[in-house]
């Protein structure tokens, strides 16, 4: 569809929002508004335009892990977002200095990529484009 003119925003099932607020506004993110709504959402945006809604209704029991990316079946759905930087190592450097874990690092033709989990094990790409 030729309508079609972007991505609006991703929606981030969370626990907690103070938490996931907080990690967020480690990586530039912005707190707009939250929580609103009946599910309730709260909205974050990077300058970039980047705009996560958290959803605040994950259950505290859930489990832990990350059923996409980390179980032996696969199943189908979405397994992460991938935030283009100008400067991957730069970004990665910063993001080892906040004490995030960086899970998986890739070189691969001219493209450097990492990958970092949330603290709801949501998975987010930094790609630098060859």
């Amino acid at each position: 569809m030729k309508e079609i003119t972007g991505i609006n925003h991703v929606g981030l099932r969370v626990r907690d929002m103070q938490v996931s607020r907080t990690f967020y506004e480690q990586l530039g993110f912005e707190f707009i508004v939250g929580p609103v709504g009946p599910e309730p959402v709260a909205i974050i945006e990077h300058p970039s335009g980047v705009n996560f809604n958290l959803i605040l209704n994950a259950a505290a029991d859930a489990p832990q892990g990350n059923v996409l990316m980390e179980e032996p079946v696969k199943y189908p759905g979405y397994t992460h977002i991938a935030l283009e930087v100008t400067d991957g190592q730069a970004v990665a450097a910063r993001v080892r200095d906040m004490g995030i874990t960086i899970t998986e690092e890739v070189r691969f033709e001219g493209a450097y990529f990492f990958f970092i989990r949330d603290p709801d094990n949501n998975v987010i790409e930094f790609h630098q484009p060859a």
